[in-house]
């Protein structure tokens, strides 16, 4: 790999995925990763439990590094961690990591006992309840 393409983060205090420069930050573009055998622990039966996580993010200064993040959500393997709190984890994490314009994060979790559950986590965060303008 050139120097010019080296896997950099200039962030002291960044989060904990790696990053580089985005080579286009004059545009917002989107740029989507879909990670289809997340894997964490259901704290409640130990059981497994599988998502598809899809995110979505419009970059500003920084890019995320794709074998970092990947690492990343391997270390939520043997980890007990409910679906609303793993997906809202990963994306302040994401956040701290690369400091987007835009980010979503869309866990969609397999069926156990019948039931699907998909969560969805917004940066900025987007309140509900709010009157629409």
């Amino acid at each position: 790999m050139g120097d010019s393409q080296k896997s950099e983060n200039p962030q002291q205090d960044g989060g904990p995925v790696e990053t580089f420069a985005n080579g286009h930050p004059e545009r917002d573009y989107e740029i989507k990763i879909v990670a289809p055998e997340f894997t964490a622990v259901c704290p409640k039966t130990g059981q497994p439990d599988f998502a598809t996580l899809t995110l979505t993010y419009v970059p500003d200064e920084l890019c995320l590094e794709l074998k970092s993040y990947k690492l990343y959500l391997q270390s939520y393997r043997n980890r007990g961690i409910y679906h609303e709190h793993v997906t809202n984890t990963i994306l302040n994490d994401l956040v701290k990591s690369c400091r987007p314009r835009r980010m979503t994060l869309v866990g969609e979790f397999n069926a156990r006992g019948g039931i699907a559950t998909m969560v969805t986590a917004n940066y900025p965060a987007v309140r509900s309840g709010n009157p629409a303008a």
